[in-house]
């Protein structure tokens, strides 16, 4: 596992050998980033259930204003609070070590807004939409703000995230991995 591109470009990262956590592949997160890469510089960006920290690292080299990387896992925290050491990235970074749910209302509670926010929780969860839907009740993303879930349950995640006021712009696929992105704007 490594940054891709920008400022810590090659780096390579340390990861959890856990079950619980499983990186984005490298050709997933290429994509990932192929894709939205015309939203990140200067963005305010969330990378929720976020492991090794890789996809907000990836963020931060690229030119994000500034990075909050969320996990619960105590280990999943010292992990990323290592990479980010390692990659110099720690300026722009607010690690936060809180269940999804009190994340996310603390971030509304201090008015933060998400130019981007990438949700990846372990694909066992049924909690990627669950996730959705309190960041559009809470208001955490800004009016041309996007979210993208990673997730092998891709007909589960479209079925349930019909009943949000939110549209589905592009589905991937990359093996059993999936990135479906959402955005508040209409046609």
């Amino acid at each position: 596992m490594r940054v891709i591109s920008g400022t810590a470009r090659g780096t390579k990262l340390n990861s959890i050998d856990e079950l619980t956590t499983r990186p984005t592949l490298d050709r997933v997160k290429e994509s990932l980033f192929n894709i939205i890469n015309s939203k990140i510089d200067d963005s305010v960006i969330l990378d929720l259930f976020s492991g090794s920290g890789a996809i907000g690292i990836e963020f931060l080299s690229r030119g994000c204003r500034t990075a909050y990387l969320c996990d619960n896992s105590i280990k999943a925290i010292n992990m990323i609070r290592q990479n980010l050491e390692k990659t110099r990235l720690q300026e722009n970074a607010e690690v936060i070590n809180k269940d999804y749910r009190k994340s996310l209302q603390d971030f509304a509670n201090n008015n933060i807004k998400f130019d981007i926010i990438f949700i990846d929780p372990p694909y066992k969860d049924n909690i990627a939409v669950d996730s959705v839907q309190m960041i559009l009740s809470l208001k955490l993303l800004k009016e041309d703000g996007i979210i993208v879930i990673e997730t092998d349950e891709k007909d589960r995640e479209l079925e349930n995230l019909k009943k949000l006021d939110i549209q589905v712009y592009d589905i991937r696929k990359y093996g059993r991995a999936n990135l479906i992105f959402l955005s508040c704007e209409r046609g």
